[in-house]
């Protein structure tokens, strides 16, 4: 977990394209395809694209008169969506910008979408401000995200680890993680602050099964995109031995069985105000 192991943004993109886009962002994008109304014809944003797969496939979807533009903080998820768009379809844009300050004009698109799976909750709020920005009077937005109560079994085994490893005075860490998550009528409660009408939400738990505590923790999933910010406040010093323990404390508890790290997918959606 030390810095000198810190991925570069080419090979974290490979690893959102080959583990995490088709695993974990799958169950958040099929919320998306459930619920979420594709306009015939307009224009439509999607923020934290990643890799684009699943915004190439809601294109697709949506055929040649929706112009869809993909954006993501890192260019070379983008380079790997633009190489995908190239081969399907060219009616994909693919544009980096920061998902809390989007680089668009206001009310310009019919559909906002965004994947906020992988952004922590304090740039999530920011994130959700701007899309409600961008997008046009009357348009839809779309946000997935986990919710409070996701990731549980590991928040009671990293406390307990804490504890093993004399690290008590970061318990309080754990506590903020855990309530850090927003709950479905905090999330409900956001978008009504922006003025959204007809906010809605729809939630389903997903699991992620590991054999062992090795297996959990040299996850990409886990060791490049959950673990970083789970481990922020810890010293660096101090991590190894901590992981070694959680390892030890997942392989107690599962008896055999799988470790399972569950998840609340939630998605919102409102549609904006004919005039704001």
């Amino acid at each position: 977990m030390n810095e000198i192991n810190k991925k570069s943004d080419k090979e974290l993109a490979f690893l959102q394209d080959l583990f995490i886009a088709p695993d974990w962002g799958e169950r958040f994008a099929e919320l998306i395809d459930e619920h979420v109304k594709l306009p015939d014809e307009g224009k439509a944003l999607y923020a934290a694209a990643g890799t684009g797969g699943h915004a190439i496939a809601l294109q697709e979807r949506a055929g040649k008169k929706l112009e869809m533009l993909c954006v993501d903080e890192n260019a070379e998820c983008l380079e790997l969506a633009q190489a995908k768009a190239t081969v399907t379809n060219d009616e994909v844009r693919f544009s980096q910008s920061r998902l809390d300050s989007l680089a668009a004009p206001d009310n310009h698109f019919d559909l906002v979408v965004g994947n906020a799976s992988l952004i922590p909750t304090p740039r999530m709020r920011k994130m959700f401000s701007e899309m409600v920005r961008v997008a046009g009077p009357a348009a839809t937005i779309a946000l997935a995200l986990p919710t409070a109560s996701s990731f549980g079994e590991f928040f009671s085994i990293y406390w307990e680890a804490l504890h093993n490893t004399g690290l008590t005075d970061h318990e309080v860490a754990v506590e903020h993680l855990i309530t850090g998550l927003p709950t479905i009528s905090d999330v409900e409660q956001m978008a009504e602050d922006e003025g959204l009408l007809d906010v809605t939400t729809w939630t389903r738990i997903e699991e992620f099964d590991y054999e062992s505590g090795e297996q959990f923790l040299n996850s990409p999933l886990v060791s490049e995109f959950l673990m970083p910010a789970w481990l922020a406040l810890v010293p660096e010093d101090m991590r190894a031995d901590l992981s070694r323990e959680i390892s030890r404390l997942i392989n107690e508890e599962r008896h055999e069985a799988e470790f399972a790290l569950s998840v609340k997918a939630t998605l919102v959606v409102g549609q904006k105000a004919h005039s704001h």
